[in-house]
């Protein structure tokens, strides 16, 4: 009989499992175990955007002034993920979807805002950068002095972003969006500047958070005359991580007040890129993004990642299957 050494024979699966019957039951785990991500953070870590300011940061897009209702159509790139989440009222994590502001803004009739645009583009420009936790607390029609710290929405506000951070994750920058209503009266337009600033430093302040990045956005309508009074302090403000969107020119409804849907999405969008290219600088006077034109060159944020370890669970595969055979 011919010896068989150094003769290669194909072992069938259905053969190891034969005379491996450990091996056989623990394939069904193992199978799962190499073609799932396995993450390094944990899977409740959350890259935390607090939306905060007033009616076109809770979302009016798609929203008929006349009969008080959404018309329900959700643009593309607002369509919910399953790696972008909204805390709602009952401050528990759920999936968002427009309109984000459904259950925290309940006097109002909520439509399509920026903050799904805001995640999409996020999540679209940097693959990897792990889940985007949204945190609505826009209430329409409030003056900034309504936002005083001390005050009803501040308070609502803080306890939700806290109630945010305890299941894991970091605040990544305030999304802010206020001053229709300060332009109805001549006072409140000439404090603007003062109160805003106040907000900005006691929110990062009561946040342990000095640098916490600020995106706000330069108005494109208001509810009275002194529309160029605020506008010139949001334009103006100095803080250290600060960026300016100006919204000037973007489309606005019948209302003359409000965005429109797409409106909505591009400022979403603009946002993000904003966010993206966050300079950890002051910038005054050119630190504004005009919102018709491409962002200026700048170092892109450093925003948290999540980190898929794959090989190594395909290595562990590897060494389990020898061991065991």
């Amino acid at each position: 009989m011919k010896s068989q050494r150094g003769v290669g024979k194909a072992v069938s699966v259905s053969t190891i499992f034969k005379f491996n019957p450990i091996m056989a039951s623990l394939l069904p785990l193992l199978f799962v175990f190499a073609i799932q991500p396995w993450r390094v953070t944990s899977e409740q870590y959350k890259n935390i955007f607090i939306l905060a300011g007033q009616s076109n940061m809770a979302g009016r897009g798609g929203v008929s002034e006349t009969t008080a209702t959404w018309d329900g159509v959700v643009p593309p790139e607002s369509q919910p993920k399953p790696s972008i989440l909204r805390l709602n009222a009952k401050l528990e994590w759920m999936e968002a979807q427009e309109p984000l502001h459904a259950d925290i803004d309940v006097t109002k009739t909520n439509g399509v805002g920026p903050g799904m645009a805001f995640a999409n583009t996020i999540l679209e420009k940097r693959p990897g950068f792990g889940v985007v936790g949204l945190v609505p607390c826009a209430i329409g029609g409030t003056n900034i002095s309504e936002w005083e710290r001390g005050k009803v929405h501040y308070t609502r506000m803080m306890k939700r972003v806290k109630a945010s951070l305890q299941g894991g994750g970091a605040l990544q920058a305030l999304l802010w969006y206020q001053g229709e209503s300060d332009t109805l009266l001549l006072s409140d337009a000439q404090s603007y500047r003062t109160r805003l600033a106040k907000f900005f430093l006691d929110l990062r302040a009561d946040l342990n958070s000095p640098l916490l990045p600020i995106i706000q956005v330069a108005l494109a309508s208001g509810e009275g005359p002194y529309i160029d009074t605020v506008r010139e302090a949001q334009l103006d403000m100095d803080l250290l991580n600060l960026r300016t969107v100006d919204a000037k020119g973007l489309p606005l409804g019948p209302d003359g007040l409000h965005l429109t849907t797409q409106a909505q999405v591009h400022l979403g969008q603009v946002m993000a890129d904003a966010f993206l290219q966050f300079v950890p600088t002051s910038l005054p006077k050119n630190n504004v993004l005009p919102i018709h034109n491409g962002a200026p060159p700048t170092r892109p944020h450093n925003g948290a990642s999540q980190i898929y370890m794959i090989p190594i669970s395909i290595t562990f595969l590897t060494v389990v299957s020898l061991t065991l055979l």
